[in-house]
């Protein structure tokens, strides 16, 4: 069988609503995928990249990119000051900095199944834009589809985690302190956390589409290839 020739860019960009079909050399056959075809898998192995990094132990809290900070009343990112005044123990700080990277982790264990069935599932119209955007182009439609699912589907996973500081001595001294009840801690944490989820997963987009040769992904080496010639 004679293998289809490279398409030019102009043939598989050109229209995004004809979602263009690559018979990429190397696959067998010239097996045909679509360019939506090549957005799930972009999508599928940047995601399970990043939750391989994120679901380890400590995996938020070692991230330069997902590390999660107290909310501001707590400190934040700025310093110990406030919780010095409060338990005059940095120790309490390290702890509770610990425990909410920890308690992401398993917010994260919830968020992977349903962020590969959104990959799967979610209409794509606009593939050929998203095949040609910026190095995140893929992840920042997904969130955009996805909404605030993410930070909702993780509330009952980063409770949990949670839970080491639900006492009653604690949570007073926090509410009384610094207005932060429990919930109030549990809804940051899961905000942050989504956001984290998704700079990791895009960190993995743009290094997939920057070496695609990596993935020993034919599609996805064939697609970018291709786009990255012109």
């Amino acid at each position: 069988m004679t293998s289809t020739p490279p398409l030019s860019r102009r043939a598989v960009i050109a229209t995004a609503a004809a979602l263009p079909i690559l018979a990429l050399p190397g696959c067998a056959g010239g097996q045909k995928f679509s360019l939506v075809d090549a957005i799930r898998e972009l999508l599928a192995i940047s995601a399970q990249r990043a939750f391989a990094s994120l679901i380890r132990e400590n995996g938020f809290l070692d991230s330069s990119i997902a590390r999660i900070d107290l909310p501001d009343a707590l400190g934040g990112a700025r310093g110990n000051r406030v919780i010095a005044a409060i338990f005059n123990s940095d120790a309490f700080r390290n702890r509770l900095t610990m425990q909410v990277n920890r308690a992401a982790e398993k917010g994260a264990e919830i968020a992977a199944p349903m962020v590969t069935q959104a990959i799967q599932t979610v209409g794509i119209d606009n593939a050929a834009e998203i095949i040609r955007g910026g190095p995140e182009a893929a992840t920042l439609f997904l969130r955009d589809r996805m909404g605030p699912a993410l930070v909702t589907a993780m509330v009952p996973g980063i409770d949990r985690g949670l839970r080491l500081f639900d006492n009653q001595v604690v949570v007073d001294a926090l509410r009384q302190a610094t207005g932060i009840d429990f919930a109030g801690l549990r809804d940051d944490v899961s905000a942050k956390a989504s956001n984290a989820i998704y700079r990791a997963i895009g960190r993995e987009e743009a290094a997939i589409r920057a070496n695609p040769q990596a993935t020993n992904s034919a599609l996805l080496i064939g697609v970018f290839e291709l786009a990255n010639r012109f």
